[in-house]
């Protein structure tokens, strides 16, 4: 059974860490400040055309908003997100900057 409130309260932890108030994030997905308040103190059920608007905006995934699996990874989500836009190409020079920073940090671990 799905819960408003929680449901709501998750949203608004997403609102809250892209650092964004009320008027700018519903803006972003196109839906009124009112009705966004309305969705976080679980008051108002969102439709899955809004949800669909969260997911894409935020790169949350759709199981964290509606079942709170904590195993989502907003950053993962976010990075994926920019990845799924970019050409081969750039695939291959972030691919490239990712490899090297991380045995920049796996030296730097040992030290």
């Amino acid at each position: 059974m799905l819960n408003n409130i929680e449901i709501g309260e998750r949203i608004r932890g997403i609102r809250k860490e892209l650092n964004m108030s009320r008027e700018k994030f519903s803006e972003m997905i196109d839906i009124s400040d009112v009705f966004l308040g309305q969705i976080e103190r679980g008051e108002r059920s969102l439709s899955i055309k809004t949800l669909y608007k969260i997911v894409e905006f935020s790169g949350s995934s759709t199981d964290y908003i509606l079942f709170g699996d904590k195993n989502d990874n907003i950053v993962y989500n976010k990075i994926n997100k920019i990845l799924n836009r970019c050409s081969d190409n750039e695939l291959n020079y972030i691919y490239n900057i990712i490899k090297c920073s991380y045995s920049f940090f796996k030296t730097s671990d040992k030290k």
